[in-house]
């Protein structure tokens, strides 16, 4: 994509409107999220869920725990749709992102700077609080060693070759099948760039038969997209039988520690908003924080309340404007650079695979705590705009490292406070690039 193409410019009352940004083509525009709100929101729908089951799960007690089977039963749907959905994304974005070599590296540059700022808050503070810790549900069951991947550990030694060699897919289903992350990145990238080379070769020779299965790829990814809406409209039903469960089985007590994993979260993406970004602002940009904040407030309130970066899209383009911020570094940062940009997921995942871990009497080391960061990294690709895009990934995560799962459903209850703190974040995310982009731009042509 040409980046100064008048007709690639966004506008601040909506998604720009070169044919990339088309939903779900590209990842900027929000058009199903922007359709008007139910009488009741999903998150309220949730609240009432949690009410009613502590309500059954105290009258009815441990006779209750049979219906936490309706929270394994989502998540499951919810990890047999994410592994297609990951794949199906990336390489989307991979045929319609056309970014010159040296401007994308420019943004990975930034992108990859602040993910790992991230990570270090995320599992820095799991590391010094240990959240998980202050679950108690004594029936949790322990692995007997750290990350149970295949090929990731032998004893407490990385072997490098081993590692690598275990995630290049033998074949294209397997990855699917067993939930690997790092294949299906892997084979994402792989068929993404085949069939953008494919597609630039049939432009030179003006020809369109690679349209057929671009349409097809876009299809399917929104074929998917929808799917795993549908199955996270089910989360207030899981939501019930869980805390039923929960509350039947051990009282109140395990709100607590999911009480403090909230917390942990809240404070880690708060630290991130008001040190990683100001920093980016005030020191590199030369901007003043208060115009930034002027600016962004009107967004970042939006997206708390719409639980979407995508949906808010069109705010955050409207906030660059009014901080000076060039079309092209906007449309590049907040348009093009969403796919990267994912500090909120990529630092909840890190804490969430940690407070996991010390629930269930696992003490990771260090190298196992950087390989669980990686597939927090590689998780959270080309995921912007999907629901609950976090907590699926997190998922993902967990099945890729070898952790139990069975904690999930309980995470679920409270996942839609931490979704909306990722998306606020997700969103400033996207303008801090913007106006690095900007300032580097600047720089390079003066």
């Amino acid at each position: 994509m040409n980046v100064n193409d008048p007709a690639a410019t966004p506008t601040p009352e909506g998604p720009p409107r070169h044919s990339f940004f088309k939903r779900p083509e590209g990842a900027c525009s929000g058009g199903r999220m922007n359709k008007a709100v139910k009488k009741i929101p999903l998150s309220g729908q949730i609240i009432i869920g949690m009410i009613l089951g502590a309500a059954v799960g105290a009258l009815v007690g441990p006779k209750a725990a049979p219906l936490g089977e309706l929270g394994k039963l989502v998540i499951q749907l919810i990890k047999t749709v994410a592994a297609p959905l990951l794949y199906l994304a990336i390489v989307n974005a991979i045929v319609k992102t056309d970014v010159s070599l040296a401007i994308g590296a420019r943004m990975g540059v930034v992108a990859t700077t602040n993910a790992t700022i991230a990570l270090i808050f995320g599992l820095g503070l799991s590391n010094l609080i240990e959240p998980g810790k202050y679950l108690k549900m004594p029936d949790l069951s322990a692995l007997p060693s750290g990350l149970a991947s295949p090929g990731v550990m032998t004893g407490q030694k990385i072997d490098l070759l081993k590692t690598v060699g275990a995630y290049i897919p033998s074949n294209f289903v397997g990855p699917f099948a067993e939930n690997m992350i790092i294949s299906i990145v892997l084979l994402a990238l792989l068929v993404g760039f085949g069939l953008r080379s494919v597609k630039r070769r049939q432009l030179g020779r003006q020809e369109t038969s690679y349209r057929a299965l671009e349409d097809a790829t876009t299809a399917l990814y929104e074929v998917m997209e929808i799917t795993l809406g549908w199955i996270v409209r089910l989360a207030p039903v899981a939501v019930f039988g869980v805390v039923a469960k929960a509350v039947g089985q051990y009282g109140f007590s395990p709100f607590k520690g999911l009480g403090i994993y909230v917390g942990v979260g809240l404070f880690g993406l708060t630290l991130h908003m008001l040190i990683t970004y100001q920093l980016w602002i005030a020191l590199y940009a030369k901007m003043s924080l208060r115009k930034f904040w002027r600016q962004a407030k009107e967004a970042m309130v939006y997206s708390f309340g719409a639980n979407s970066s995508l949906a808010t899209l069109p705010l955050t383009l409207k906030a660059l404007d009014g901080m000076g911020v060039s079309r092209a570094a906007s449309t590049l940062g907040a348009c093009v650079g969403t796919n990267l940009n994912n500090d909120g997921i990529i630092l909840y995942e890190a804490m969430a695979v940690l407070f996991v871990a010390q629930a269930h009497g696992l003490d990771l080391s260090l190298a196992q705590q950087l390989i669980a960061a990686l597939f927090c990294l590689v998780a959270a690709m080309g995921v912007a705009g999907v629901p609950e895009a976090g907590f699926i990934s997190l998922s993902l995560v967990l099945a890729s490292v070898g952790l139990p799962q069975e904690l999930l459903p309980l995470l679920l209850t409270v996942d839609w406070i931490l979704a909306r703190a990722r998306s606020v974040v997700n969103v400033a995310s996207d303008m801090v690039v913007s106006i690095i982009l900007d300032r580097w731009g600047a720089r390079a042509s003066g």
